[in-house]
Parts: structure tokens; sequence; C-alpha cells
């Protein structure tokens, strides 16, 4: 199914946007941003120069990703979600000139499979969010999250370990950890968590 991209949203020509995409009114894709297959780009939404979104992945509304952004397969974006993309934000120079493009270097969020980021959280770059990893609204993220952590506050800190499908783990005795929803297993080593081996 070839993508939809509504009369008002901002599509560049030179950006990518793979089928079943979907971009919706006012949202804006910069140039050389490449979309996957089934990404859904909500109303007012931004997508930055470059930046890179896996399939199956959906930006909600209003969310500004800027460039460098990574994002992998599955990863949800939801709605004001900011990944910022500056050590040191001025809009102008020690000299009181404007900065242009050339005035900085710009650092990236890199958001690993099937992660989730609630709505107003704000990843603060250079960060990387580990796989299936959830970050609970209003965050504000300042360093990596580990695969499989749900960190929420400001800053956001670990509160809980998470499974695939997003539901908090219950203990289940000598670092084993069990999804109630599905049943899943997972094993947790020098605060990492990982899928329990058969």
């Amino acid at each position: 199914m070839p993508a939809r991209i509504v009369p008002s949203a901002d599509v560049d020509e030179r950006a990518v946007i793979g089928d079943g995409s979907s971009v919706w009114h006012l949202a804006q894709v910069r140039e050389n941003a490449v979309l996957g297959e089934n990404v859904v780009v909500g109303r007012g939404a931004y997508v930055g120069t470059g930046v890179k979104v896996g399939a199956n992945t959906k930006i909600q509304n209003y969310a500004l990703v800027y460039e460098p952004a990574e994002l992998e397969d599955g990863v949800f974006i939801g709605p004001a979600v900011v990944l910022t993309n500056d050590h040191y934000p001025r809009s102008i120079n020690p000299d009181g000139s404007q900065k242009s493009g050339h005035d900085w270097e710009p650092v990236g969020v890199t958001i690993r499979q099937g992660a989730s980021i609630g709505a107003r959280s704000v990843c603060v770059a250079p960060i990387t969010i580990g796989r299936w990893a959830l970050v609970a609204a209003g965050s504000v993220v300042v360093k990596d999250v580990p695969d499989f952590a749900l960190v929420a506050g400001v800053p956001a800190r670990r509160i809980r370990w998470v499974g695939k499908a997003g539901v908090p783990l219950e203990p289940a005795g000598d670092g084993q950890w069990v999804c109630p929803q599905t049943g899943d297993r997972y094993v947790e080593n020098d605060d990492t968590l990982t899928e329990a081996t058969a």
C-alpha cells in the first residue's frame, strides 16, 4: 500500500516515506529523512533533516524529533515528546552575532527497537533509550536507559522493569522476572535485564 500524505502536511521531496506510512495534518518531514514502512507521523509532528525512523514506528501529535535522531523499528513517541539535539543551546555567539547551522554540532537521541516514550517527555541528547524500554509521561531523560527499563521522573530514574508487552514485570526469585501478561521470563544481572533462554 502506498504512503498516505495529507495535503496539509509538509513533506520535503528529498524525504523517503515507506509504503503504508501516514503523514497527517500539519506534520513536517524534512529533507533526507527516511521513514520505514507503516510509520505514522501524527498531526503537527516534526521529523528533522536526515532523521531515520524504523518500520512500524508511531510519532504522535506535536512530537518534535530533531536531527540526528535515530529510531529503530516499532518505537512509540508519545504526544508532545521532544528529542533534543544540542548540548549547549544558544541563539547567539559570545560576540552577539546570531548563530547559524555551522556554529554548533548536533548530537542525537537513539531509541532502540520497541521502546516507548510517554507523552510530554524530553530526551536530552546524546542518549540511547534501550530496547523495549518505557519512559513514563512527563519524564526528563538525561542519561542512557537500559533495555526493558521503566524510567520516570525529573531527572528520570529506573523504577521498574517491563517486558515486551510494556507491563511491569513481577519478581520470580533468584534474579528472575516474569511478565504477568505474556508469561515471558527475564533475568536480571548487574542492573541489566535480558530475555531468559529456554
